[in-house]
């Protein structure tokens, strides 16, 4: 892998990460566009970039955390089922799902239709959740259930778990924020699991080119959380569902 690509899926990384369209499904589409040679390596870049998207969360919302240490409860609650689910099931996917263009596109394309439905037929309730710290232990325990989802290619982690916590009753700018922050533990265990497991694989030119990513996904990521609050201020998820349809359809045309 060349410092240039390395740079490339860390920006692609940034971009998508948090937003509904999932990151390791364009990730996947994108090495595929660059004929990248699928290994075990460029699975574990893929899982390792995500550090760099966690900083950005850390960098954004670690004053908040630390002025409200109550919003932790419903994080871990949600992050206890997407542990215990990614655990068992971490080899599994690594082997068969990553990498696996015709997973992510049918997961992109169905769920562009599903983000689609909801925003059309959703109705606010005047009563949803309007703090992080507020949200029910229970109702936290289902967004990570709703979060484990995307251990499938192509199911956003941050779709999912917004789109889950909405319907749960939860504010949309609320869940947005809650995803973010549940990003945090969930990106850093997976990382650390992947790493823990295929680390001493890596060479020297390996993490050098980690490190570029990792970088570039930090900067992007940063740039896009701060956009995307600013976005669900005035918008709905609409736009990323057409997104989400309109990759699928070009890649199918494309690979055919």
């Amino acid at each position: 892998m060349t410092f240039l690509t390395a740079a490339i899926l860390g920006i692609v990384e940034g971009i998508t990460e948090f937003l509904p369209i999932s990151s390791t499904g364009h990730l996947i589409l994108t090495q595929h566009l660059l004929r990248m040679q699928e290994t075990d390596m460029l699975k574990s870049f893929d899982i390792a970039i995500q550090l760099g998207a966690i900083l950005a969360v850390v960098l954004i919302y670690g004053r908040s955390l630390k002025r409200t240490p109550k919003a932790w409860l419903p994080i871990i609650a949600a992050f206890i089922p997407t542990a215990i689910i990614g655990l068992l099931l971490h080899k599994i996917v690594k082997t068969y799902l990553l990498g696996n263009s015709s997973v992510v596109t049918w997961s992109l394309f169905i769920g562009g239709i599903l983000i689609i439905l909801f925003e059309s037929t959703y109705q606010k309730n005047r009563m949803s959740t309007r703090s992080v710290e507020a949200i029910p232990l229970k109702t936290a325990f289902a967004v990570g259930l709703c979060q484990s989802l995307a251990l499938v290619p192509g199911v956003s982690r941050s779709g999912a778990t917004i789109i889950g916590g909405m319907l749960l009753g939860v504010e949309r700018r609320t869940i947005v924020d809650f995803s973010f922050l549940l990003a945090i533990p969930t990106m850093a265990a997976a990382t650390a699991l992947d790493l823990l497991k295929s680390a001493g694989s890596f060479t020297a030119h390996d993490a050098s080119a980690l490190g570029v990513g990792f970088l570039t996904a930090f900067v992007t990521a940063y740039i896009v959380i701060r956009w995307l609050l600013q976005f669900i201020q005035t918008h709905t998820f609409t736009v990323f569902g057409v997104e989400r349809i309109f990759v699928a359809i070009v890649f199918w045309v494309w690979v055919s």
